[in-house]
C-alpha cells in the first residue's frame, strides 16, 4: 500500500485521525464534566447543543459506547498508518521508533490536551460534539447497540445493571452548599433568604413565638377604661381576648373591625361579637409547616399549646416571614436594645433575649437545640439560678452574670469566644 499511495497523502490522512481521535477523547471529557442542573436549565431555555447533549446523557452507555467505538477505530487506523509510513521513510528498524513517536504524539495532542481543555470549558465543547453525536449514533445504532449488548452483558455476571439515569433531587444540606457557593451570582441578602427557607423545617413555632408572659391582649374582667386603652395603644393588628388569664382565651379580635363603632359602642358585649375562633397549634411544629397551615385556613395568627393544652405563647404569619427575611416592621415596645456593646469584646446583653436572634444579629453560635432564651441556657447549663459575679463559658463565649433575682438572670456580660469551648466554671 505505501507503494501505491503517496507518503504525504498518508502522512494527511493520520493528522486527519489524530485529530478525530482528539475530538472523540475530548468530547467524552467533556459531556460527561457537564454540570446536569446547568445543562437542563439551558436546554430547558431552547439551547438546541444542551437539549442533544441532555438526551445522550439519558443513556450514557450507548453514548460512550458510541464515542469508544469511533475512538478505538481511528487509534487503530492512525497506528496502521504509522508503520506504513514509518516502512516507506527507513524500513522495519524504524517501525519500532515510528511506534515510540506516535505514542508520544497520541498522548499528548489526542488524549492530555483536547481533554484538559474540555474539563475547563466542557459546555464549549460538549455542546458542539452533542449536534455531531445525535445524528451519527442513530446511523451507526446497531453497531453501538451489538457493543452494548456485549458489554452490558458482561457487566451481568458481575451483578451490575444499567438501567436509565435520572437527575438526582438534591438534599437540603446539598441545597445549602449550592447556595453558599453561589458567590456573587446570589446577592448577599438573598442568599440569606434562600437559606433561612432551607433551615425552616429545623425552626419550630417555639422559636419564634411570643412567650406566654408577654402576651398582650384583652381581658374581659378589665374594666372598659383599661380595655379601651390597650386597643388604642395596640401595635398589633389582631389580640387575643380572655377572662383571667391567657388560658382562659375565647376568641381573637380584629381591631379593624372595631374601625366602624363609635366609642359609646366599643362594649364587652360588642366585642365579643366581634371575635374568630382561636386557633391553636402545638408546640414542636415546624415552621415549614406551620406556614402551609396558616395558608390553608388562611389565619394569620395561632396559640402555641403544650401536650396539656396549657398556651405556651403565640405565632403570627410575621413571625414566620421574618425568620425569612429578618426584620421588616419596628415595634416601638421593643425599642429596648437586647445587646448593648461595651467595647470591642464585651456586650452587656438582657438575658430574656432569643438564643437564635442574638446568633443573628450578633453573628454568636450560642447553641440552639435547647432552652430559647439566654437565661435558660444559663439555668440549664448550672442546674440552678446563679447570683451576681458568677461566671461560666456557653460553647466558647465568656459569660458573667450581671445582674439577677430570685427566678431568673436579668442582665448578663457576654465577651469574645474563645478558640476552645470550654465547660461551665
Amino acid at each position: 500500500m505505501g507503494d501505491d499511495v503517496p507518503l504525504v497523502s498518508l502522512i494527511s490522512l493520520l493528522t486527519v485521525l489524530l485529530l478525530l481521535s482528539a475530538f472523540f477523547s475530548g468530547s467524552e471529557t467533556a459531556l460527561m464534566s457537564l454540570n446536569r442542573y446547568q445543562l437542563r436549565h439551558k436546554a430547558r431555555e431552547g439551547h438546541r447543543g444542551a437539549r442533544l447533549a441532555e438526551i445522550l446523557l439519558k443513556r450514557p452507555d450507548r453514548l460512550i459506547g458510541l464515542i469508544l467505538l469511533g475512538n478505538n477505530l481511528v487509534n487503530f487506523s492512525a497506528a496502521s498508518l504509522v508503520t506504513l509510513i514509518a516502512q516507506d521513510i527507513g524500513g522495519k528498524p524504524a517501525v519500532a521508533v515510528g511506534t515510540g513517536i506516535f505514542t508520544l504524539i497520541v498522548l499528548v495532542f489526542s488524549e492530555t490536551a483536547p481533554k484538559t481543555l474540555a474539563a475547563l470549558h466542557p459546555e464549549r465543547v460538549a455542546f458542539p460534539a452533542a449536534m455531531i453525536y445525535f445524528p451519527l449514533l442513530k446511523i451507526t445504532y446497531p453497531f453501538v447497540w451489538l457493543t452494548n449488548a456485549c458489554a452490558n452483558g458482561v457487566l451481568f455476571l458481575f451483578g451490575v445493571r444499567s438501567s436509565h439515569t435520572e437527575l438526582q433531587a438534591l438534599t437540603r444540606e446539598e441545597l445549602r452548599t449550592v447556595v453558599h457557593e453561589a458567590g456573587s451570582r446570589i446577592s448577599g441578602q438573598y442568599r440569606t433568604m434562600l437559606l433561612s427557607i432551607l433551615d425552616l423545617e429545623k425552626v419550630t413555632v417555639d422559636d419564634v413565638m411570643v412567650p406566654h408572659n408577654e402576651i398582650i391582649g384583652i381581658d374581659l374582667d378589665d374594666n372598659d377604661a383599661e380595655i379601651e386603652k390597650i386597643v388604642s395603644n395596640s401595635q398589633h393588628t389582631r389580640l387575643p381576648v380572655y377572662r383571667d388569664n391567657i388560658d382562659e382565651v375565647i376568641g381573637v379580635l380584629h381591631l379593624r373591625k372595631l374601625a366602624n363603632l363609635a366609642k359609646q359602642e366599643m362594649t364587652k358585649v360588642t366585642l365579643q361579637r366581634l371575635l374568630t375562633e382561636p386557633y391553636f397549634v402545638p408546640e414542636g411544629t415546624p415552621l415549614s409547616t406551620q406556614l402551609v397551615q396558616f395558608q390553608r385556613r388562611r389565619e394569620r395568627i395561632a396559640l402555641v399549646v403544650d401536650e396539656y393544652g396549657d398556651i405556651q405563647g403565640i405565632v403570627t404569619l410575621e413571625d414566620i416571614l421574618e425568620e425569612i427575611v429578618g426584620e421588616f416592621t419596628t415595634d416601638p415596645a421593643d425599642d429596648g436594645e437586647d445587646v448593648v456593646s461595651e467595647g470591642s469584646n464585651t456586650f452587656l446583653v438582657d438575658a430574656t433575649a432569643n438564643v437564635r436572634e442574638l446568633n443573628r444579629s450578633q453573628d454568636w453560635e450560642l447553641p440552639t437545640d435547647g432552652p430559647k432564651t439566654l437565661n435558660g441556657l444559663i439555668v440549664e447549663l448550672l442546674e440552678t439560678i446563679p447570683a451576681p459575679g458568677t461566671s461560666l463559658k456557653v460553647n466558647g463565649y465568656p459569660i458573667e452574670i450581671v445582674e439577677a433575682d430570685d427566678n431568673r438572670v436579668r442582665t448578663v456580660r457576654v465577651g469574645q469566644r474563645d478558640d476552645v469551648p470550654a465547660a461551665p466554671e
